[in-house]
This record gives C-alpha cells, structure tokens and sequence, in this order.
C-alpha cells in the first residue's frame, strides 16, 4: 500500500516513515495513541524537516571548526598544503557532530552543503586574513622584501617559458604576438600595483578553492549520514 506525501506528492510506502524523496516525516508520534502512557521526553520535541538546518544548534560546531580549518589552510602554516582538504573535512565532521542531536539523524545534500557552504566562508575569509597578514610581516617586519620579489620574478619567468612552448609550434606570427604581450604583461606584473594585485588574485583564487571543497564536503558526508542513519 502506498501514500502521497504531503509536501511533494511523490508516492511513499506505507512503512516507510520519512518520504525517500523529500525526507518529510510520515508518522507523528501522539501520546494519545496510548492511553495514560507519557512518552519520552526526546519524543516531546517537534521532528526537524531534514532539509533544513537548525542553525542555532549548528552554528557553535561551524564556528569550532571553520576557525582550526581556515588557520590551518593558511600560507601562514606548513600544512597549507593539505588546505582543501581540511576544509572539506571540516565541513563533514560539522555535519556529523551536528547529527548528533538531531531528530532524524540525517539530513539531504542540500543540507548538508549549507553546512559546508558557511564553514567554507569563514574558513576562506580566515585564511585569506592570515595569509596576507603572514605576507605583510615577512615583507614589511622581517625584511624578506627583496626574497618575495625574486620569487615572484621567478613565477613571472616560468609562466612566460609556458606560454611560449605552448604557442611555439603555431607558427611565427602568433609566437610574435604571444611574446609582444608577454612583454607588457611583465612590465606591469613587476610594478609594485601588479605584484599587489598579482598576489592578491592567487589568495582570492585559493580561498575560492576553499570555499568549493568545503561545500563538497558537507554534501558527502550528510550523504554517507544518509545512507547509514536514514530510515527505510
């Protein structure tokens, strides 16, 4: 026997107790189905949608971990390396803790990728904080000035033999072309405002990084919570 949920009118079987589709519960327990018997306290509380997120039960878990996850994936550390996937497992234990203490134990992707999106936003905002304030006391307080320009000479170097590998074989006007615009390109590139904005846009592109591992990684793990906790 079958039934129609409520919310998106897609058919559920009769033992099922949460729609397969759209996760709206299909039973409500009431203490009057059984006469003079008072049920658990943890049944008295309303059964969560589990396409929402309760936010004010989730945000002290985001907070505890989004902070770690951000430090950790900033330049400022040596294990920024390993920065996606810090976010990303932040994001999936932020969705297993705050599991923990709700009723179902379960949530969809969607959820679960809200979940990752906030936590990938303070942790991208942290670490980009950290990584340009790291970027200013090596310049400006450790007097590593001339280092970090070699540095970026050097990176400005290796893009430029790239490109010409890569346009060598197209034929001699457009390799003209190619070096023709390389050659304004380092003009601002080496300027104090190109090296500026240079190294701001490699943060920005990195906290970006950040921000979509995190999102994937609290769709994953409310997906493999689903798939362990969801009622069938």
């Amino acid at each position: 026997m079958e039934i129609t949920c409520t919310r998106c009118h897609q058919a559920v079987e009769a033992e099922n107790c949460y729609c397969p589709t759209c996760g709206l519960p299909q039973l409500v327990y009431s203490a009057d189905a059984i006469p003079g018997q008072v049920p658990p306290e943890r049944f008295n509380e309303p059964i969560r949608d589990a396409s929402t997120v309760d936010w004010k039960r989730a945000m002290p878990t985001v907070v505890m971990l989004a902070i770690p996850a951000g430090l950790l994936s900033s330049s400022a550390t040596p294990l920024s390396k390993l920065g996606l996937f810090w976010m990303a497992g932040a994001a999936a234990t932020a969705v297993f803790l705050y599991l923990r203490t709700q009723r179902p134990a379960w949530i969809t992707m969607g959820a679960g990728a809200r979940i990752g999106l906030v936590i990938g936003l303070m942790g991208a905002w942290l670490a980009f904080g950290a990584s340009g304030t790291a970027l200013f006391v090596e310049r400006f307080v450790l007097h590593r000035s001339s280092q970090i320009d070699g540095d970026w000479q050097t990176n400005i170097v290796m893009g430029e033999q790239f490109t010409e590998q890569l346009f060598s074989g197209m034929g001699s006007d457009v390799v003209a072309q190619a070096q023709a615009a390389q050659a304004q390109n380092r003009v601002w590139m080496m300027s104090p405002e190109g090296h500026a904005g240079g190294q701001a846009f490699n943060l920005a592109a990195s906290s970006g990084f950040l921000l979509s591992f995190a999102i994937v990684g609290g769709a994953l793990g409310a997906r493999f919570q689903a798939r362990t906790r969801r009622p069938q």
